[in-house]
């Protein structure tokens, strides 16, 4: 990469291009090991860390039609990933419920990549981290923002 004036920037989105590829390839390594489609680890994720969520929250949060999620749901469910639990104030309503034993097996799969992270992160000052974090979290609410603007647009 050359640095010029302006090129920065350029720069950065690049990386975080290649990032996101990369981390796509490696999602769906795990997702292969595991038996799981890539549309399953990705909900699989969102439920382990948002917490039990509805099939219609699940469906919002992973900008998926309520039937596919039913798919999704039902494949996590044979698999042991989930269980569903009937919602106490909703007799009518379920939330999707992720099996922490089963979520540990996909965090070991992960552990390369996030001690290889931690490694990185011991080169840097505190004070970086922090400014990395912000750049982070700014980023990926960018990405969301783009997103609602393409669906806005459908």
């Amino acid at each position: 990469m050359t640095q010029g004036p302006g090129d920065t920037a350029t720069d950065v989105t690049e990386l975080l291009r290649r990032l996101t590829v990369q981390l796509r390839l490696l999602n769906h390594q795990v997702s292969d090991r595991i038996g799981l489609q890539d549309v399953d680890l990705e909900c699989l994720d969102l439920i382990s860390r948002t917490g039990p969520l509805t099939p219609s929250a699940l469906a919002r949060a992973a900008d998926l039609h309520p039937a596919t999620v039913t798919g999704v749901a039902d494949r996590l469910e044979k698999g042991g990933w989930i269980r569903r639990e009937k919602v106490p104030a909703d007799r009518r309503a379920v939330h999707l419920v992720a099996d922490e034993a089963r979520g540990r097996e996909v965090l070991r799969l992960y552990e390369p990549l996030r001690s290889a992270i931690g490694e990185i992160c011991a080169g840097f000052e505190p004070a970086q981290l922090a400014v990395i974090a912000r750049f982070l979290d700014r980023a990926g609410a960018a990405g969301r923002a783009a997103t609602d603007d393409l669906t806005a647009g459908q």
